[in-house]
């Protein structure tokens, strides 16, 4: 049985993302800084869907030694010394990373990109991690989309990693989440390119006063005109 572990899963992203596994039948663990912070969030979960019993808290480390799969959703700032933290426990699994590079995590704007030395969030976690088996994903998917319990989201899941059998593995659960498809993008260079999308839907999303803009990839399935 699969277990997802979703390391700092208090904030919006990381709760919505928990409960939209819990209420798709997974064993879900919440995982953050103090038992007490993720007991909370798996309170509301609980509020959420009531009678759900399948959803948990531990803190980060344990969450990460107890689960199958993991998560990361911590902003940019807490992102290096929340990985070192699972470092034992992440070994060998595949790891979702979330995390979003925007200036907002330095005081900036949330529409504007920003550039880190190892290309991407996702692949200064595999640097960070190098046992870990790290797939950028979740970036392009607002988390207002995920709160919205027992409506399909309209929004494809874009990943890239460089272990297809991690792919392959969590690919599957992410599709369990009712409207989203996964797209595989390639290799965790690609990291870079998926996570400059997410400033750009930030900004329009600003423009048109709305939370849900997100993106569909189309055509893949058409083949070849001539």
């Amino acid at each position: 049985m699969t277990t997802i572990g979703v390391i700092g899963g208090t904030g919006g992203q990381g709760l919505g993302i928990a409960t939209r596994f819990v209420e798709a039948g997974e064993d879900v663990i919440i995982g953050s800084r103090t038992i007490e912070k993720a007991q909370a969030a798996v309170e509301k979960v609980k509020e959420l869907l009531p009678g759900a019993t399948n959803v948990r808290a531990m803190a980060n480390p344990d969450a990460a030694k107890a689960a199958n799969v993991l998560v990361l959703t911590v902003p940019l700032a807490a992102q290096k010394d929340t990985l070192l933290s699972i470092k034992e426990g992440a070994a060998g699994k595949p790891l979702l990373d979330a995390t979003g590079p925007l200036e907002s995590c330095i005081g900036g704007s949330a529409t504007k990109y920003i550039d880190l030395p190892e290309g991407s969030a996702a692949e200064r976690s595999q640097s960070i991690l190098p046992d870990a088996k790290v797939i950028c994903a979740f970036n392009n998917i607002s988390q207002t989309w995920f709160m919205q319990l027992g409506e399909p989201i309209d929004c494809d899941c874009l990943i890239c990693g460089n272990d297809k059998e991690a792919k392959a593995i969590v690919a599957p659960l992410i599709e369990k989440i009712p409207g989203v498809k996964v797209i595989d993008c390639g290799a965790l260079e690609r990291a870079c390119i998926i996570e400059k999308i997410t400033p750009l839907l930030i900004g329009l999303n600003i423009k048109n006063r709305c939370q849900f803009g997100g993106i569909r990839i189309t055509g893949l399935e058409k083949g070849r005109a001539c």
